[in-house]
C-alpha cells in the first residue's frame, strides 16, 4: 500500500461522499489521485461523471418519472419531467433527488430552453443582431466584434438554457455537470425531455421540451 493511500482518512472520504454523493471507493480513489486535496478530489470525480455521461449519451432512455416541486407560499410550480433506461432506477433515491433539484433550479431560475440545441434560430439571430449592433457601435474591428459575440452568446446560454446554468444550491458547476454526476453514479443515461413552469399572475408559463433532431448552435 502506497504512503498516500495511507494517508487518505475515512473522515476524508466521508466528507468528499457528503460533498458529491460518489459512492465511497470512488471517493478513496479521487482522493488518492488529489493526494488528498478535497477540491482537486472533486474536479476529478466531475470529469469522471461527464466521461461517462458521454459514452452513455447515446443510450435510449425510456423510462423515468414526472416531479414537481411547488414553491413556498404556492405562488410557484414546476412540473419536469426526467428519463432514464429503467424502472428500477427512476425509483431510486438518487433519481427522485435529481427530480426535486432540477424542478427547484427551475422555479428559481425560469430558463426558456433545455438545451443550447433547443433554442429557435429566429432567438439566436436576434440575439447575435444585438450583440453584433452594440459591439459595433464602440468602432471596433469585425473580427472583434465577433468575439464580443461569441462571448455574449455564452453567457445568453447560460441565463436560458437549463443545463447551462449553474446550479443554485452550488453555483461551481451547471446542471449538466449534476445530471453527468447521477449519470456516474447510477450508470444508466439520464436527460430532461420537458418542463412547465407555472406562476400565479402570470398571463403565460413557460414550456421547454427537447426538440428532435435540433442542430447544434
Amino acid at each position: 500500500m502506497s504512503i498516500v493511500t495511507e494517508n487518505i482518512s475515512a473522515a476524508q472520504v466521508k466528507e468528499l461522499r457528503e460533498k458529491t454523493g460518489a459512492p465511497m471507493m470512488d471517493c478513496r480513489n479521487a482522493l488518492q489521485e488529489a493526494k488528498g486535496d478535497q477540491e482537486q478530489a472533486v474536479v476529478v470525480l466531475r470529469k469522471r461523471g461527464m466521461a461517462s455521461a458521454a459514452k452513455k449519451a447515446s443510450r435510449s432512455t425510456s423510462e423515468g418519472a414526472v416531479g414537481t416541486y411547488i414553491h413556498a407560499g404556492g405562488k410557484i410550480g414546476v412540473l419536469i419531467e426526467i428519463n432514464c433506461e429503467s424502472d428500477f432506477v427512476a425509483r431510486t433515491e438518487d433519481f427522485q433527488e435529481l427530480l426535486k433539484d432540477i424542478s427547484m433550479h427551475i422555479a428559481a431560475t425560469d430558463p426558456r430552453y433545455i438545451r443550447r440545441e433547443d433554442v429557435t434560430d429566429e432567438d439566436l439571430e436576434r440575439e447575435k443582431d444585438i450583440y453584433r449592433s452594440q459591439a459595433a457601435a464602440t468602432g471596433k474591428p469585425a473580427p472583434v466584434i465577433e468575439k464580443i459575440v461569441e462571448g455574449k452568446m455564452s453567457k445568453f446560454y447560460e441565463e436560458v438554457c437549463l443545463l447551462d446554468q449553474p446550479f443554485i444550491k452550488d453555483q461551481s458547476f451547471a446542471i449538466k455537470d449534476l445530471i453527468a454526476q447521477k449519470i456516474g453514479k447510477l450508470g444508466e443515461n439520464l436527460s430532461v425531455r420537458r418542463f412547465a413552469r407555472f406562476k400565479v399572475g402570470d398571463p403565460v408559463w413557460t414550456v421547454a421540451q427537447i426538440r428532435p433532431n435540433a442542430k447544434e448552435s
